[in-house]
């Protein structure tokens, strides 16, 4: 069984494109043998 979690895109504010106040709203997606969905949502 494998799986993960992924955000497209590289948004500003997601962890490591941090980039002062700015921000961009970006869902995580969770990926797996059962497909995927969306794990959380940023605003």
């Amino acid at each position: 069984m494998s799986g993960g979690l992924a955000v497209a895109g590289m948004p500003l504010g997601s962890p490591g494109m941090e980039m002062g106040d700015q921000a961009q709203p970006y869902q995580v997606i969770a990926f797996g043998e059962a497909g995927r969905s969306v794990f959380n949502s940023y605003n």
